[in-house]
C-alpha cells in the first residue's frame, strides 16, 4: 500500500490531480491490491494477463463498463509511474485495451429555462443580501461556465477593479481567462458592494473578517468559502421556484448549457474548449452531439413534411 501512497503523492504534486480524482485512484488501486494476493502477486509483480483477469473479475461482479474503464485507467497511471520510478522494469498495462465506454451526452437546459432560473433568483433568498449573492452566483456560473468548485472558491482578489475578464484556476492548476457578460458584471458589482460594506457585527461581516476574507463567497465552513452542497441546494430551490424538475438541474448542467448555447450561437469549438478549461478537445466535442440531436428534433418536430 506504500506504493499506492507514493503514487497518489506524485499525482497530486506533479499532475495536479484533483482531490476527487485522487480518491478514485486510491479506491481502484486498493481494490486491485486486495485481489492480487489470491494469485500470489502484488502490484509490482502482476502481468498483463493478471490485469486482464482482474478486469474479468470486475465484470463478473457486475461492474459497469464505465467503472471498469476507469479502473483500467487508474492501473495504467500507476504502472506508467512504476516504470518511470524504477519500481518495475516493464509496463504491463501499456497497450491493454479496456471495455468500450459509451460517451454520455450531457444534460442541458434550453435558453428559456436558464432565463426562468435567472428570473427566479429575485425571489429566492432569506433577505436582500442573500438574493444579491445568489444572483451573482448564478450569473457568474452561466456567463463563464465555471466548475462549481471553481466558482464557490473564487478568490475575491480576482474580482476587484470591475473586471471584464476573470482569471480562473482550474484542474491541475491550469489558468484561463473568461469574459464576463454585462449582467454578470452588474451582479458581481452589486454583491461586492454588499460584501465589502457588511457591518462588522453582522453575520456576513463576521464571515468576511474571518477565514472567508480571501473568498468572493465567504462561509462558515472549514475552508472559509461556500460549500458545493450549498450551491447544489440553491440550484434545486431555483428549479422548484420556476417549475423545472430539480432532478434535471445541477451546477454542472448549467456549465453544459453555457457551452451548448455558445455552440448554438456559432462559437468556435476550440474557443469553447479554452473557456471550459478542457485539456483535450475531444472532451469538448461532446457538445456537437448535443447540438446534432437538437437540430434533428427541430426538423422532425417542425418541418411541414416530417410526419408524412
Amino acid at each position: 500500500m506504500t506504493r499506492i501512497g507514493a503514487f497518489l503523492d506524485a499525482q497530486a504534486a506533479e499532475a495536479g490531480a484533483a482531490q476527487n480524482t485522487l480518491l478514485a485512484y486510491g479506491r481502484d488501486l486498493r481494490d486491485l491490491a486486495e485481489w492480487l494476493p489470491g494469485r500470489g502477486l502484488d502490484l509490482l509483480s502482476m502481468t498483463r494477463d493478471d490485469i486482464t483477469a482482474y478486469l474479468a473479475h470486475c465484470e463478473a461482479q457486475g461492474l459497469s463498463g464505465a467503472t471498469r474503464a476507469r479502473r483500467l485507467s487508474s492501473i495504467r497511471q500507476f504502472t506508467r509511474l512504476a516504470l518511470a520510478e524504477g519500481w518495475r522494469t516493464d509496463d504491463p498495462a501499456q497497450r491493454l485495451s479496456g471495455p468500450g465506454r459509451r460517451p454520455r451526452l450531457p444534460r442541458v437546459l434550453s435558453q428559456d429555462e436558464v432565463s426562468r432560473l435567472l428570473d427566479a433568483v429575485s425571489a429566492t433568498g432569506r433577505n436582500a443580501d442573500d438574493r444579491a449573492r445568489n444572483r451573482c452566483l448564478i450569473e457568474l456560473l452561466y456567463a463563464t461556465g465555471m466548475r462549481v468548485t471553481e466558482l464557490v472558491s473564487l478568490p475575491v482578489a480576482a474580482t476587484r477593479g470591475d473586471p471584464q475578464l476573470l482569471l480562473i484556476r482550474g484542474k491541475g492548476g491550469r489558468e484561463r481567462m473568461v469574459p464576463l457578460s454585462p449582467p454578470a458584471q452588474r451582479a458581481l458589482h452589486d454583491w461586492l458592494k454588499i460584501r465589502d460594506h457588511a457591518p462588522r457585527d453582522s453575520h456576513l461581516g463576521r464571515l468576511v473578517a474571518g477565514k472567508g476574507a480571501r473568498f468572493l463567497f465567504p462561509a462558515g465552513s472549514q475552508t472559509g468559502h461556500m460549500a458545493r452542497k450549498s450551491m447544489n441546494d440553491l440550484i434545486r430551490d431555483l428549479a422548484l421556484a420556476c417549475g423545472i424538475d430539480p432532478a434535471r438541474v445541477t451546477p454542472h448542467v448549467i456549465r453544459h448549457a453555457f457551452a451548448t448555447h455558445l455552440l448554438e450561437g456559432g462559437a468556435d469549438l476550440r474557443a469553447i474548449q479554452t473557456l471550459l478549461g478542457h485539456a483535450d478537445l475531444s472532451t469538448t466535442e461532446i457538445y456537437t452531439h448535443v447540438l446534432d440531436l437538437r437540430m434533428r428534433d427541430l426538423v422532425l418536430n417542425h418541418h411541414p413534411l416530417a410526419r408524412v
